[in-house]
């Protein structure tokens, strides 16, 4: 069966704003995702609201207004036809890339002509912690079968120099596969021997880049602005549900810090409660992390087939998608093995792939990842990422594809590369091709 050609015809998000005490936080997501849905829909007037099948929604908190199939809700609330159908999918940070994959599977056979990628994220207040004793309990046995199952397969790595230079030590892979986010990336900077200056320095660029690229007004072309009403918060910092604030245009990514450089990035004390399996110093902090946030990103899919017929001119074509596994304990290296076999699918070396649009979970995540892959870290996050930009989980992956083809677009570059790590030890990758 030959396969059809998918393209990115268009991709936009709102701001990404602080999950804490952020502008976002008394706004209804599914309002906002069905505004920046329909601004997408606006400016692509030649797409038609009855031309879309299928709509997806990643997310993976959890929260109220976007239960019972999310996506349903979304495209109601945009005015999108009855007709329409609608799935929610959870792959955790990739859930929105892992449903734009969903999307552009679905075109690639024939099954459909055009989709719509959705990626949604509240992460100052969802239901992620709001679990029942019973179900409590359950996680505990699951994660002592994981503790288990890691003790027999410890050795059990038949690909890892296919994919990796340096071997896991023991210390790494001996512990406990039931690990937080933050210590992975402690335990990838020892495996690699990263310092703290070197992630430090990693982070301020990411700060640096994206203040000049909001400066030369580059992603003017993502962001939809948002008119919200600003949340009310107590002196403890909660938020006050009853109390309304004033309304203004939401149109910015809130986590960005003018003036960050490595000597303030230094003050910083390492993150609370993580250890060094190596006896080392631990040198993961908030500076050279992701933030945590709230946010949205829309991405619309065709066949080229269509959107020529329709006289559209789409960002990029899907070229490659892959994803790919590694052990628990080093999650952050998940897009090697996930890039390598998207550049299988694409066709493609990763000296062939001219822009890179990392996901900035950790500095010591990304930095060991392109050394494995080859690509010099100039290609990457060329106007910034995810430690200024923020990471609202599901709402990402969609964010990073749609970046990726704007800046093909505005470089006049070929191939783009959008990849991210993914909690429980995964990757998944995307490539697209300019057009």
């Amino acid at each position: 069966m030959e396969l059809n050609n998918v393209v990115l015809v268009d991709g936009v998000r709102s701001g990404f704003a602080r999950g804490a005490r952020g502008s976002l936080v008394a706004t209804r997501l599914d309002d906002a995702a069905a505004t920046v849905l329909r601004a997408l829909l606006d400016r692509n007037p030649k797409v038609s609201p009855w031309m879309i099948e299928d709509i997806g929604l990643g997310n993976v908190m959890g929260s109220p207004e976007i239960m019972n199939i999310g996506a349903n809700n979304v495209a109601r609330l945009a005015g999108l036809p009855a007709e329409v159908c609608s799935f929610d999918s959870n792959r955790q940070c990739g859930s929105s890339m892992e449903t734009l994959h969903r999307v552009a599977q679905s075109i690639m056979v024939g099954a459909t002509e055009c989709g719509i990628a959705l990626g949604i994220e509240r992460m100052g207040r969802s239901l992620g912690g709001n679990m029942v004793p019973a179900t409590k309990n359950r996680v505990n046995d699951f994660n002592r079968k994981r503790v288990e199952q890691n003790e027999i397969q410890r050795n059990m790595a038949p690909d890892h120099d296919k994919y990796f230079s340096v071997p896991f030590p023991d210390f790494i892979l001996d512990s406990s596969p039931v690990v937080g986010m933050t210590q992975t990336a402690q335990n990838v900077a020892e495996v690699y021997g990263l310092t703290r200056e070197e992630m430090d320095e990693y982070s301020a660029e990411s700060h640096r880049r994206v203040i000049a690229a909001v400066e030369k007004g580059v992603y003017k072309d993502e962001i939809i602005p948002l008119e919200v009403e600003l949340p009310v918060f107590d002196d403890q910092g909660a938020w006050v549900e009853g109390e309304h604030g004033k309304n203004v245009v939401f149109d910015r990514d809130e986590c960005v810090r003018p003036g960050t450089n490595v000597e303030g990035l230094g003050q910083l004390k390492p993150i609370a409660g993580l250890v060094s399996y190596g006896n080392q110093e631990v040198r993961i902090t908030a500076g050279n992390s992701c933030p945590t946030n709230d946010g949205i990103s829309v991405a619309l899919l065709m066949s080229e087939k269509k959107a020529l017929q329709l006289g559209l001119a789409p960002l990029a074509r899907i070229v490659g998608m892959g994803v790919g596994g590694v052990k628990p304990q080093v999650m952050g290296l998940g897009p090697v093995p996930a890039t390598h076999k998207a550049m299988k699918h694409a066709g493609i070396t990763s000296d062939q792939i001219d822009r890179v649009e990392f996901n900035e979970a950790f500095a010591a995540q990304v930095i060991p990842s392109c050394r494995e892959l080859g690509i010099p870290l100039d290609r990457v996050n060329v106007n910034g990422g995810s430690i200024a930009i923020g990471h609202p989980l599901g709402a990402t992956g969609a964010r990073l594809v749609s970046t990726v083809s704007h800046e093909l677009r505005r470089s006049g570059k070929r191939y783009g590369l959008a990849t991210q790590c993914i909690g429980a030890g995964m990757g998944i990758s995307t490539i697209v091709e300019a057009l």
